[in-house]
Order: structure tokens, then C-alpha cells, then sequence
């Protein structure tokens, strides 16, 4: 066997990308190294830019691997070559970033060098970062629900964007839920877009109860899918097309025709299927920049629908939500591993619950630190009669993700 290589070059129209330990394996089970993954990436470049190309990005790093919580890297390194742009975000905290912006297949390369697996752009330009011209629907499955029902809900958001003269292009999100995008012209800033995919979410719900829903909080929606309207907030970025999602087989957020949606699964779409499947069919996807349309129908139905109704708050003065439903916290985790131990090790000692459990009952959520994921896990007891439910006790695990960190308000 020969040693691993600590670098390699590859010349990229015209360009000289280096490759650190392009021989390490990132995938394991799948058995794709660093350097297949960039060679993935140049074979679907055109898709793949069409996506993220020309917008900010989050950088989303796996520096140790698939199983290691990735963090996330707003600021690009001072460092960067001359053919990474960038641009500089202004967010709600007051605070500012100069993110980076890829506009060719060597930026491409040169993030996945960066150990990025899925690439995370912003729905603006970086020539106008106040107008998103992109609208993003992510269907979203809570646990029971399965691929025919997350394509129902998508022929329902396809109706209402028809009725509403827009235009939805479907991809799988790499996991288990769908995306739908929607170019829209500039006009428009991001409240006034997150209101246009709460409005649409709303009339999903309303033209598909039972299966859809449009409730923020994760323990009123049940088994359903969620219309998740909030990915159009200012900070929130999502896997655009052809990203590489990190799980075991390598999955990637793949462009469909409206006409595949019922007939193709998540699964099919990986490092190892899509590049054939991009030279032998193109990009699903390469007409959504000439089908830019106007969010006027959606905000027109926003004013019909009246506002959408808010979550009752504490009696104490500190405006917290008070949730309708009878929650219990098991644990708050680092990883997603700890997580998963820590939900075990609460249904050992509660093993008289768990039968009555519906699988949307149990949540576990990754929440966003100041640069990377924590974990919470919930249990909503509303299938267990009410005299047998537990107290809230002390946390099975108890991560404090805050711990050590300074800002202003805050000693530490």
C-alpha cells in the first residue's frame, strides 16, 4: 500500500487548487476519500454553482470527520485566494461578517478542501444582500411520516404556488424531507419574504389538514410535515442543490422534475449515482433563473388569512412561550451521540411510558451555538393519561453549551 499523500494539486480552468490529504477517507462505509468528494463536485460544478454560486455562504466544516459535530465559520480566513469573493453580512445582534462567495468550480474545490461537505448559501446575492431572490419551502417530516405523504404535501405547495404565479422546483434536501425553491425578482427584504412562506405554509395547512402543518413548535405538529416557512429568516441558510448531505451513504440534495417527485427516493441520490445521472440528464434545475416571479399573490393572501395566531406567553413578565402541551426535558448533550445514550438511558427508567409514545412525541433538536450544534431532547406526554405522567426531574445529561462564553450582559 502506498503512504497517504498530504497534498495534491488539480488544475481547474486555468487554476492551481491544492488538496490537503486528498487520500483521507471521509466516508467510510461508502468508501469515498477528500479527493473523490472534490472530483464529485467538479462533476456536477454547473449544478452545484447554479445553487450557491454568487451568494454568501456559511461554512459548514467537518474537520473531523462525518461522526464529529461539524462548526461553522461565517468569517472567511484573511488568507483566501483571489478567486473567492467575498461579501459582508450585517445580522439582528449587531454584529457583521465578510462570508465567502464562490463564483467557479475552483471556489468549489477550494471549500471542500476546507472539509465542507454541503455547501450553505444565503438566499441573496452578494450584489444585494438585503433582497432575497430566492424563496425556500423545506418540508420538513416529523418521525411516522413517510415519502407519500412528504410528496402530497408538495403537490399541495405546488397548487398554491401555481394559484399565486409562481414557480417551485423541486430536490430531495439529502436527508429525508424536500425542498421546493422559488426565484423571486429583488424586491422585496427578508421579513417580507418570511411572511410570504409563512403565508404559503398557512394555506398549505389549511388545503391539507392531517398532513401538513405550519406550527412552529415541534410539539403541536404531530406526525405530520412541517412547512418550515422560518428557513426565510435573515440567518438561516439551507443545503442547496447538489450539496453532499453527512450521513453514512454519502446522500446529496438532488434537483428532481415535478414528474419524479412520486417515483424517486432520497436514497438513490449519492456521491456514487449523481454524477452519472448529471451527464447523462443535465440539470433539472437549469431554467430556475428564467422563471423569476413576483411574491404580490402570497402577500395578497397573507392580508386575507389576517395574522397568524401566536403562542400564549408567561404570567411572570419574562414574555416566554408557555407551550399547550405537557413537556417534559430529559437532557441537553453536546453530540448527537450523548443525545441518543441519554433518551435510552431515560426509557430504561421510564419503560412503562414508552409503549404509550407516538414517535413524534420524542424530539431531539439540534440547536445552534455560537459555532456549532448542541442537543435537546424533549418528551411531550400527550398520549400518557395524566395521572401517570412524570414530573419534570433533574437532566439525564445536562451540557451547558454557554459555558465559558463572554458577551456583552454576561460575565463568565
Amino acid at each position: 500500500m502506498s503512504p497517504a499523500r498530504k497534498e495534491t494539486f488539480l488544475e481547474i480552468e486555468g487554476r492551481d487548487v491544492r488538496v490537503s490529504s486528498p487520500d483521507k477517507v471521509v466516508f467510510p462505509e461508502a468508501g469515498i476519500t477528500k479527493l473523490e468528494l472534490v472530483e464529485y463536485y467538479l462533476a456536477v460544478a454547473e449544478g452545484a454553482l447554479r445553487g450557491a454560486g454568487g451568494r454568501p455562504m456559511v461554512l459548514k466544516r467537518f474537520v473531523k470527520g462525518i461522526d464529529a459535530e461539524p462548526f461553522f465559520q461565517k468569517r472567511v480566513d484573511e488568507n483566501h485566494p483571489d478567486y473567492i469573493d467575498t461579501a459582508t453580512l450585517h445580522y439582528a445582534s449587531g454584529r457583521s461578517a465578510e462570508e465567502a462567495v464562490i463564483r467557479d468550480a475552483a471556489g468549489l474545490a477550494w471549500v471542500v478542501n476546507l472539509g465542507c461537505l454541503d455547501l450553505n448559501p444565503h438566499p441573496v446575492r452578494a450584489e444585494d444582500l438585503e433582497h432575497p431572490d430566492e424563496l425556500r419551502i423545506d418540508l420538513d417530516p416529523m418521525p411516522g411520516v413517510d415519502w407519500s405523504q412528504i410528496v402530497d404535501v408538495a403537490m399541495v405547495a405546488r397548487e398554491v404556488l401555481d394559484d399565486c404565479a409562481l414557480v417551485g422546483w423541486p430536490k430531495t434536501s439529502g436527508s429525508r424531507g424536500l425542498h421546493i425553491l422559488v426565484r423571486i425578482a429583488p424586491q422585496w427584504d427578508f421579513r417580507q419574504v418570511r411572511l410570504a412562506a409563512e403565508t404559503l405554509a398557512r394555506e398549505v395547512e389549511n388545503r391539507a389538514p392531517g398532513l401538513a402543518t405550519a406550527r412552529w413548535w415541534k410539539e403541536e405538529r404531530g406526525e405530520s410535515v412541517f412547512v418550515d416557512f422560518n428557513q426565510n429568516a435573515k440567518d438561516r441558510t439551507v443545503a442547496s442543490a447538489y450539496s453532499v448531505r453527512p450521513l453514512r451513504d454519502a446522500r446529496v440534495s438532488t434537483p428532481l422534475d415535478w414528474d419524479e417527485v412520486r417515483t424517486r427516493r432520497p436514497e438513490e441520490f449519492t456521491v456514487h449515482s449523481v454524477p452519472a445521472r448529471f451527464a447523462e440528464l443535465g440539470d433539472p434545475h437549469v431554467g430556475i433563473d428564467d422563471a423569476v416571479g413576483t411574491l404580490d399573490g402570497l402577500l395578497a393572501l397573507a392580508k386575507e388569512l389576517g395574522p397568524a395566531e401566536k403562542p400564549p406567553r408567561a404570567g411572570d413578565g419574562s414574555g416566554r412561550r408557555v407551550s399547550t402541551m405537557p413537556l417534559i426535558e430529559v437532557a441537553r448533550t453536546k453530540t448527537k451521540p450523548e443525545a441518543l445514550d441519554a433518551l435510552e438511558r431515560w426509557k430504561g427508567d421510564n419503560a412503562a411510558l414508552v409503549g404509550m409514545l407516538h414517535p413524534a412525541d420524542i424530539m431531539i433538536d439540534g440547536m445552534r451555538g455560537s459555532s456549532s450544534l448542541w442537543y435537546r431532547v424533549r418528551v411531550n406526554l400527550q398520549h400518557v393519561p395524566e395521572a401517570e405522567r412524570p414530573e419534570q426531574g433533574p437532566l439525564v445529561a445536562d451540557y451547558d453549551p454557554w459555558a465559558g462564553k463572554v458577551w456583552p450582559g454576561r460575565e463568565s
